[in-house]
């Protein structure tokens, strides 16, 4: 397939050791066509004979063309790529050598050659997922075997490598799973290759609405905005994905669970979606067969009171628990404002997101030794040379209108002059047509590769204010960078102004600033993270007005979600700034949620028979409350950071390696949760029947804290309140504990018993009581934590509490 060909055609090799430190490596793309061709699958047909020879003719045309163009002592050839691209790797050690292949016909690109360590999709290495979990589970390729994540999003691109069947896939046994796979635009019959076992669309009410678009949104399950591929590979995306994007190759991806597989049931477009047709994907999953649904999607505003627990979409989400399905859905993005949550039910699994150890951060040098930090991931200016600066206002024609967008936003190629833009880095300004018109620091980027420029500086408009430059994460094909600091953007100006010489009419004539861009595409890493991302939606629950909340914490857990390099659709329709391109760096809880659903199917695939919440309550349960550095974990809160609550990151961040061996679980099952909505205030019984078909037990001072969770949550506690805690061991063994507490500001927490011995997968109660000793009138939280004896295990429940009085 094509996707193949597009992506090594970027690929870098190595710097080999006997190449002298003054010597560079460049790797040449041709424009012929390789082994395989980009345009057909005709190699199939080819012979090995034939194959041989091709090759050797196209090995013998790359030294032809080195021949032709340059002298035989001043470069070496290390390689000539046949099969899937026409290139090759060639040692020079002078720019002229460089400049003459740069300016030769054939070449496709040219990318210098970088010696680094590769850790993209760093995810899995940061949950440590690879020692900790593939192996137990027969390697990373098999790892989720036999479990089916469905996705409720955008679709999906079925040619993206991440989706490919590998050919050591098992079949998927069909009595398990049943789903289907509608054809259609971009998404033949064969899409469904055994690694996507199923994908339908739903848009009736997007048509009914008339947002659909055919032509923009296709009529397929085919992924016209890049969302759902991106969720969908973060969880369960093959194994060691090379990960290159503008000629740069950022390392392997790999999903949470490469061995589960993926069944699509489309429901959002480029405009969003409705939840008719959401509810419909969910219906359609759970009838299929699904054991995990992947939600990286919410209501855009959150009914008010007791109604939010009931309304359709979360009625079929209590349905799809009972059938056996787990539910993972993202938090939200109204951090860091309290009560901002979207996923809000018992029954759901909410997800926080948090920042992960890695972070790409780009540099500028300027001529008088000043240099600033800034985003951007570019590559560097060549060499260690300083390239003249120039305002784009600078040189461009004057007196030229250009509508509404101004020249200094550098939306305009046809303004620049060429002769005064070559080898030079080009200052453009984020002004307010980056806010209001449709300027783009993409456009940005493109202009500059058309005039010819060096490379760009991106600066704030003083008149902006504090404003943040939006749009940073993106890939750049050009050297460039982002000045998101009011005090660099006024530092860069001041020493371009005081270095440039200019006529009596204020014309520039001599640009004697300079500077070099560094290399924006390397990580770097620290131990801080995780931390609560500040867009992450905190809790806690639904409609705190009143003090009527139902006693429940949310998120449930948090993941890494800021950042997230995973599968993208070329045809994407829904970020510009990706379009064309086979994979996209994003943040949200969007980003956090799949990495939840592929844990969940890596505990699937170890404890196929556990129930939902029996999956949700390990992964819980075994989540750190301290980071990297054993410090607790601190959480973004408009400009500072703050030490994290339960209503940031839940019960902590999710570490896999034990959340596969929990030792003790909360179970919870559906006529619990039933209960549970007729303790909801607000919520009658004829309300609870008729959604659920099932009335409610009758049944003195029952409180919403009473449903048996991994989390303890009181909002309202007057004077005490008994809480009831039935906890299963799960590890076959008999294993004795010992109760620990910490308790909140304001409560007195006593559990019983403080020591009990329990067998091998039997269960016991656990009583807990809390007293209030001091009205606080605002939450307080602690812990209490269950240690094992024997197997070492450690669970760990949040409390937060609310104390109205200590009557």
């Amino acid at each position: 397939m094509a996707y193949g060909i597009l992506i090594l055609l970027i690929f870098f090799v190595t710097i080999w050791d006997c190449i002298p430190s003054e010597a560079k490596v460049f790797i040449v793309l041709m424009d012929e066509e390789p082994v395989i061709p980009l345009k057909t699958k005709k190699f199939h047909t080819r012979s090995e004979m034939k194959t041989m020879m091709y090759k050797e003719k196209i090995s013998s045309g790359h030294d032809m063309f080195l021949d032709s163009l340059l002298q035989r002592d001043s470069y070496t050839k290390l390689y000539s790529y046949t099969y899937l691209v026409s290139g090759f790797a060639v040692h020079i050690d002078s720019e002229e050598v460089l400049s003459t292949l740069q300016n030769a016909t054939g070449v496709r690109a040219i990318h210098e050659d970088i010696k680094m360590e590769k850790l993209t999709m760093h995810t899995p290495e940061f949950l440590g997922i690879p020692a900790g979990v593939w192996p137990i589970l027969g390697g990373a390729e098999n790892s989720g075997e036999g479990v089916v994540i469905g996705f409720i999003d955008t679709g999906i691109n079925p040619e993206h490598p991440s989706f490919s069947k590998k050919s050591s896939t098992p079949t998927l046994r069909r009595g398990k799973f049943r789903g289907k796979c509608a054809s259609g635009d971009k998404f033949p019959a064969t899409a469904c290759n055994g690694k996507i076992v199923a994908a339908q669309y739903f848009a009736r009410a997007a048509i009914a609405y008339g947002d659909f678009n055919s032509t923009r949104d296709y009529a397929s399950p085919f992924d016209a905005d890049g969302h759902g591929s991106h969720t969908a590979s973060t969880a369960a995306g093959n194994h060691r994905v090379p990960v290159i994007v503008d000629g740069f190759n950022y390392g392997y991806a790999s999903g949470m669970a490469p061995g589960a597989r993926i069944a699509v049931y489309k429901a959002l477009y480029t405009f969003g979606g409705y939840m008719s047709d959401v509810v419909a994907a969910v219906d359609q999953a759970v009838e299929d067969g699904v054991d995990i649904i992947s939600l990286s999607v919410g209501p855009s505003t959150v009914p008010s009171g007791p109604a939010a627990f009931i309304n359709a979409l979360e009625m079929e989400l209590l349905f799809a628990i009972r059938a056996g399905v787990l539910v993972i859905q993202a938090a939200g993005n109204g951090g860091p404002s309290s009560s901002s949550i979207l996923s809000f039910s018992p029954w759901i699994t909410s997800i926080a997101a948090s920042t992960t150890d890695r972070k790409y951060i780009n540099t500028i040098k300027l001529g008088n030794g000043q240099s600033f930090s800034g985003t951007g991931l570019a590559p560097p200016t060549a060499g260690e040379v300083y390239y003249p600066i120039a305002a784009a206002a600078d040189v461009c024609h004057r007196n030229i209108t250009t509508g509404i967008l101004s020249v200094e936003s550098c939306q305009h190629p046809e303004l620049f002059i060429p002769s005064l833009v070559q080898g030079k880095l080009i200052i453009c300004t984020y002004t307010f047509d980056f806010e209001y018109d449709d300027a783009t620091i993409e456009i940005v980027a493109d202009n500059i590769k058309k005039i010819g420029a060096t490379g760009f500086i991106l600066r704030l408009d003083p008149d902006m204010g504090s404003t943040l430059i939006k749009g940073t994460a993106m890939t750049l094909p050009v050297p460039g960078i982002v000045l998101n600091n009011m005090q660099a953007s006024m530092a860069l100006w001041e020493y371009y102004n005081s270095n440039t010489i200019r006529s009596r009419s204020g014309q520039a004539v001599f640009y004697n600033a300079r500077a070099r861009i560094l290399d924006g595409r390397q990580a770097i890493y620290s131990c801080q993270a995780p931390v609560v991302a500040s867009y992450s939606s905190r809790g806690p629950d639904v409609n705190n007005a009143l003090l009527q909340t139902a006693d429940v914490l949310k998120p449930n857990v948090m993941a890494p979600g800021s950042s997230i390099w995973a599968a993208w659709s070329p045809h994407s329709e829904g970020d510009p700034t990706f379009k064309g391109k086979n994979f996209a760096l994003l943040s949200g809880t969007s980003m956090a949620t799949p990495h939840i659903a592929g844990v969940a199917a890596l505990i699937k695939h170890k404890h196929p028979k556990w129930n939902p919440s029996a999956i949700t309550s390990a992964i819980m349960t075994s989540a750190d409350v301290t980071d990297h550095s054993g410090s607790p974990i601190l959480a973004q809160s408009a400009n500072e950071l703050v030490p994290a609550t339960p209503f940031d990151f839940g019960a902590g961040f999710v570490n896999p390696a034990r959340a596969i061996d929990p030792g003790l679980i909360f179970n919870t099952h559906f006529q619990q949760y039933v209960q549970f909505l007729c303790t909801v205030p607000g919520v009658d019984d004829d309300s609870v029947r008729r959604v659920t078909g099932f009335g409610c037990t009758k049944k003195s001072k029952a409180w919403c804290s009473d449903l048996n969770t991994p989390s303890i949550t009181v909002s309202n506690l007057v004077g005490s309140r008994k809480v009831i805690r039935k906890v299963t061991n799960v590890s076959n063994v008999n294993e004795t504990y010992t109760v620990t507490v910490k308790e909140p500001s304001g409560v007195e927490v006593t559990v019983s018993p403080q020591v009990f011995k329990i067998k091998g997968n039997a269960s016991m109660q656990l009583k807990i009581e809390l007293k209030a000793n001091n009205a606080t009138r605002a939450y307080s939280f602690g812990e209490m934590v269950l240690r094992g004896k024997n197997k070492k295990h450690v669970i760990r429940v949040p409390i937060a509490i609310y104390v109205s009085t200590s009557l």
